[in-house]
């Protein structure tokens, strides 16, 4: 046992001292007298940390030290937060069975029409329409139809 405690990284002996010193406090308690305390339901020894209350979108923004423009708070924070943008030309479902038997050269029917506007989807969520464009020898998308953010937040809900 003492050679166990030679072998341990700084980090492991000041979490087995701060077991040993937690025991020791605990005394001669029993597992059932822990158990009988667990089952009373003995709330924890620190207290809990006070909720934020919630706010709707449409409140009011609170006073704070942020300055606050008329369109509300400063959103500079968030700008810089990288989401991901994807395209859907269609989709469909197919049995597992069908997945399986794919091969290179199969077609898959999608619930699209030709021509019909892709979606323009922003961490899964329909933010616009558009038509593929390529650009410099890249496939590029042209917005049509921008979903305006009031219709956004109402998806959300």
């Amino acid at each position: 046992m003492a050679d166990e405690h030679e072998n341990n990284s700084p980090e492991e002996q000041a979490l087995a001292d701060e077991w040993a010193a937690a025991l020791a406090e605990a005394g001669d308690a029993s597992q059932d007298d822990i158990d009988a305390l667990l089952s009373q339901g003995v709330p924890p020894a620190a207290p809990a940390a006070p909720k934020a209350p919630l706010e709707e979108f449409g409140s009011a923004p609170k006073a704070s030290a942020a300055p606050v423009g008329l369109d509300g708070p400063n959103l500079d924070v968030i700008l810089d937060i990288p989401v991901s943008i994807s395209m859907e030309v269609g989709s469909t479902e197919i049995s597992i069975r069908n997945l399986l038997q794919l091969n290179q050269g199969s077609v898959v029917e999608l619930d699209r029409l030709a021509g019909e506007p892709l979606d323009v989807l922003v961490n899964g969520t329909l933010i616009a329409h558009g038509e593929v464009v390529v650009v410099n020898e890249k496939f590029g998308i042209r917005l049509t139809d921008v979903i305006s953010p009031s219709e956004r937040i109402k998806k959300l809900r």
